[in-house]
């Protein structure tokens, strides 16, 4: 799975805050994450994340 930074990742959970979107900070073996809503970030590694991504929103190329 291809993920880069910029990325909004929406996943099958919501965070408390109601929110299911997530924006890639960094990636790598780990992978920072920051809710959409609320701006909580979260780091996890990169196999958890990939299995809770329901849609890749991907970066435009222009910004």
């Amino acid at each position: 799975m291809e993920i880069n930074v910029g990325d909004i990742l929406v996943l099958k959970k919501e965070h408390p805050c109601g929110e299911k979107r997530w924006e890639v900070l960094r990636t790598g073996a780990d992978i920072r994450i920051k809710c959409v809503g609320c701006s909580h970030q979260v780091f996890a590694p990169r196999k958890k994340i990939e299995k809770s991504v329901k849609e890749i929103i991907k970066k435009e190329a222009n910004e």
